[in-house]
Order: C-alpha cells, then sequence, then structure tokens
C-alpha cells in the first residue's frame, strides 16, 4: 500500500463566481493527483469565496448540480476533495465544508464555532465530522473551531490522527491562531494542517502561509500571497511535508 498522503490547497477565490472558482479548485486537483494525494483541502468557503451576504443565494445542497464537476473529479482521480460552501438549511446557512469521495458520495460538515458577527449570516453546526481514508481517522475542521482546545479534542478522543481546516486567517490572526494550531499538533499527538486563502474575499485580506504541522513541529508552509499545494505524507517513521507553487 502507497504511503497516504494529505493536501491542503492555498488558493484564490472569485467573487460569487461558482463555476469560476470550480475551475481553479480543478487546477489544484490535478497537480494534487500527479503527487498521488488521498485527501485535499481548499480554504474555508472555496467555492463562493468568503461572502456572508451572499451566502443564502449561494447555498448548497448535497445533490446540488453545481457539485457535479467537482464529482466528476472526485471519481477520476481517486480522490477525497473537501471544498467550503455554504450549506443549506431550513434557516440561515452554515459554514460548511463539503467532503466527495472517490465514489462520488458527499458528506457535509458545518462549522461549530462562529466568529462574532457571523451568527448574522450563519448558523451554526452541531456535530464533528470524522472520516476514515486508508485505515487513518480524519478530523475536518473550519477556521475558528481550531481555536477552540474542546474541537480538536473531541476528534482526538475519537481517534483521529489528522485534524485539517480550511481558513479565512489575516495577518493580525495569524500568530495566535497558528500557535493554538501547533500546540494540537503537539500536545493531541496529530498531524494539523490549515488551507488558507492566498488572495482577498468578503473585504479581508487573508494572510496566506497555509502550514502542516507535526507533533515535532513545522513540516511545509506557503507564503503569503502564492497559490500553493502543501503535502504531507505518512512513513513508517513519521511525516514528512513538501510545497508546491501554483
Amino acid at each position: 500500500m502507497s504511503p497516504l498522503k494529505i493536501a491542503v490547497a492555498q488558493a484564490p477565490s472569485i467573487q460569487g463566481d461558482v463555476d469560476a472558482n470550480i475551475l481553479l479548485h480543478a487546477e489544484f486537483i490535478k497537480i494534487a493527483r500527479a503527487h498521488d494525494v488521498a485527501y485535499l483541502v481548499f480554504p474555508e468557503l472555496s467555492l463562493t469565496g468568503y461572502e456572508p451576504e451572499l451566502a443564502s443565494a449561494l447555498a448548497f445542497t448535497v445533490d446540488d448540480a453545481r457539485l457535479q464537476p467537482l464529482i466528476a473529479l472526485a471519481v477520476a482521480n481517486n480522490m477525497h476533495i473537501v471544498v467550503g460552501a455554504p450549506i443549506a438549511t431550513d434557516s440561515k446557512p452554515s459554514i460548511g465544508a463539503f467532503t466527495i469521495s472517490p465514489r462520488g458520495s458527499i458528506e457535509t460538515y458545518a462549522k461549530m464555532h462562529l466568529h462574532p458577527g457571523e451568527d448574522r449570516y450563519f448558523t451554526a453546526g452541531r456535530a464533528h465530522h470524522v472520516i476514515t481514508v486508508g485505515g487513518t481517522k480524519i478530523a475536518n475542521a473550519i477556521c475558528a473551531d481550531t481555536n477552540h482546545r474542546s474541537h480538536a479534542e473531541w476528534c482526538a478522543e475519537s481517534g483521529a490522527t489528522i485534524y485539517i481546516a480550511g481558513v479565512l486567517i489575516t495577518a493580525r490572526g495569524y500568530a495566535a491562531d497558528t500557535r493554538q494550531l501547533q500546540a494540537h499538533a503537539r500536545n493531541l499527538n496529530m498531524l494539523v494542517a490549515m488551507a488558507n486563502h492566498s488572495q482577498p474575499t468578503g473585504g479581508w485580506k487573508p494572510i496566506g502561509k497555509s502550514a502542516i504541522w507535526a507533533p515535532s513541529g513545522l513540516i511545509a508552509s506557503a507564503n503569503e500571497t502564492s497559490n500553493a499545494l502543501l503535502i504531507a505524507e505518512k512513513n513508517p517513521t513519521g511525516w514528512t511535508g513538501s510545497a508546491i507553487e501554483i
């Protein structure tokens, strides 16, 4: 069996243009496949951009026809692909992660911990999401979830050894947020990764600098503005990381 490879995409999102964003996602998926990635995660609300005021109009369901190109890519490339989009609910949408499997099935996770002000546009999720890939349990998180140790602890106690978040982090929050992510990796003995936006979205200026931490420390990182794919590979002796600019 080949070593497990997971990856995060530091990618841009075009405001409200789902079709264009899917084409951008496809570029990253193609490169990830060339490196035998099994599990690829994109930034928070990657399919729409971080656009709270547009979220209700753009919200997705699991049977949404707009997801069909991504389903086809997941099947054709034998890859789990995790994309960010609002999840339609009976009231306000949730900030969601759609995990598309190589079989074409879809599972969703709704962000459980909202930033101040997000509750004006979004409903908080109520359940964690852990999935098994190649015998390894992987937990999904979204942005502010990672600031709550209890969120990562629950995932670790459920057997997850990988904790991955799609995020939108600016320069102001980067130092504190990444200290917390590295602490999760060290204290919970997990591989921890985060996928940040590479360009402004929703009036915010993300700092990029997506990263992956093993329990021993940082193993891969991107700069502030490049589109990049960060890959972690599981070996008998631990995790190794690499970064590819796109």
